[in-house]
């Protein structure tokens, strides 16, 4: 177990940093936050992530670890003394980085042209948000969690982006929750844990910032 110095570069509404959040609340992890300015990146996000340039980066007694889900699979081997983030089963396992990589490869993209196009793009976009969401809650079936009884590597994965609905559904003019009930009511079961609602920021809050961001980009 280790109790060393961990500091986390991170950026308020990166979902990819949430996830990080989650994970070391999850596990008790104390640690120092680095707020990070993705458009003057710091000399020393730069010298922790010199290939990708971007957060977050866990930082463990000087040593960084980079790429989000790498970082939740080191969280959980290193403090392996709380409940595990991934089943000890090769083929659970396998399935839980799965579909940890499918949140990576689909939601996050669909969810970000869902709140920065317009017009057939964007409705393309939210059709295949949808599924994609709809894939997600047969394969959580009847369990709370995906992980079964406790938080696992798909929740931790997925829930940040839950704070980001309130953009999609605004800017995409459509209800999650009349699409894919199944799904709210797994991510209102992940907000009843600490170390989610601590760890994820305000949806008024995010979609403020999208709209920013969509004016900066000169969407509105």
């Amino acid at each position: 177990m280790a109790s060393d110095e961990v500091v986390l570069l991170d950026f308020w509404s990166s979902p990819f940093g949430m996830r990080v959040r989650v994970a070391l609340a999850e596990k008790g992890v104390k640690y120092e936050y680095k707020h990070q300015d993705l458009w003057n990146k710091s000399p020393l996000l730069l010298q922790s992530n010199p290939v990708h340039k971007k957060i977050p980066v866990l930082i463990h007694n000087g040593k960084s670890i980079c790429e989000s889900l790498i970082v939740l699979q080191y969280i959980d081997e290193v403090w392996n003394h709380k409940a595990p983030l991934l089943p000890s089963d090769p083929y659970l396992r396998s399935q839980a980085k799965f579909w940890a990589d499918f949140v990576d490869k689909k939601i996050y993209g669909l969810g970000r042209k869902i709140w920065t196009t317009k017009g057939e793009e964007q409705e393309a976009a939210k059709k295949e948000f949808i599924d994609c969401i709809k894939l997600l809650e047969v394969e959580l079936g009847d369990k709370p969690f995906f992980g079964g009884e406790t938080l696992g590597i798909v929740d931790v994965s997925l829930i940040p982006f839950y704070s980001w609905l309130s953009a999609y559904e605004k800017f995409g003019n459509f209800s999650i929750e009349q699409e894919c009930p199944v799904f709210v009511a797994w991510a209102k079961r992940c907000l009843e844990k600490e170390s989610v609602t601590k760890s994820l920021p305000d949806q008024d809050k995010v979609c403020g910032y999208a709209l920013e961001r969509r004016k900066m980009l000169g969407i509105e």
